[in-house]
């Protein structure tokens, strides 16, 4: 009896589908001069709903909150896929629509929206909390940072990010959205970190990072890894390894 028990197990594990990971779509879109709201519109009224038509699931939707950072030009997003292969049909598919065809048309009447889109697929990393798609119900911004490393030191500032840096933020009131990393070389697959946080506001933000440094134990863990690890674990100067762009999302963003 405990051998047929075995082999029905044994059965069952060989034809149960392996549910794979899901992956994930970081999409910046800047707009010609003017175009934005335009291109807000479009997505209000077509695109997001297209895009879950053929498979693909709308996470955030975010512009900058600063000039400097595109506040006037740029759309950010987030979308989820099942897989890779599964992103590139359905935005084939998505192109393909006759709803789509129609909406994009008549949104160009006056011109051209998008000049530049730049697309980067990515894994979470096995720090990075269960994403919600959720409304808060609170105000709050939103804040991309992106880390690039030298090579060799991102497993060690992922080690960081694991041990030490996850906590500290959210001791000095950093909530955390997801971490991810780019899965195509020539996007910083090996040398990047993408992530996003959430904070009460703008000044929110500035001021817990401002206290983050501070942090004695901050302090002692960035030396410690430094020391480890032959110096910085993101390239120098920070301002080329570290950057940040805090945004505010779009009234139709499933995250707010």
């Amino acid at each position: 009896m405990r051998s047929l028990l075995i082999l029905f197990t044994a059965f069952l594990a060989a034809f149960t589908p392996v549910l794979a990971d899901p992956v994930y779509e970081l999409r910046i879109y800047t707009c010609h001069e003017g175009k934005l709201d335009a291109l807000l519109t479009r997505f209000r009224d077509h695109t997001c709903k297209l895009f879950e038509k053929h498979g693909m699931g709308n996470v955030g939707y975010w512009v900058p909150v600063d000039e400097e950072n595109g506040s006037k030009t740029t759309l950010v997003y987030v979308l989820e896929h099942k897989s890779r292969e599964a992103a590139k049909e359905s935005f084939k598919a998505f192109g393909a629509d006759p709803e789509w065809k129609a909406a994009a048309k008549a949104s160009e009447a006056n011109g051209k929206i998008v000049a530049k889109i730049e697309s980067i697929f990515m894994s979470p990393t096995d720090y990075s909390p269960a994403l919600k798609v959720e409304k808060s119900g609170k105000p709050r911004v939103f804040e991309m940072r992106t880390y690039t490393t030298p090579p060799g030191k991102l497993d060690a500032l992922h080690a960081r990010f694991r041990d030490h840096t996850m906590k500290l933020f959210s001791k000095h009131g950093m909530s955390h959205l997801a971490y991810w990393t780019p899965t195509d070389a020539d996007k910083g697959a090996g040398t990047k970190l993408i992530y996003i946080l959430a904070h009460a506001s703008k000044e929110a933000g500035l001021a817990s990072f401002t206290a983050f440094r501070a942090d004695p134990e901050w302090i002692k863990a960035k030396g410690d890894s430094e020391a480890a690890n032959g110096g910085p674990l993101t390239i120098q100067p920070q301002a080329e390894g570290v950057k940040s762009v805090y945004m505010k999302a779009v009234d139709f963003s499933p995250i707010q």
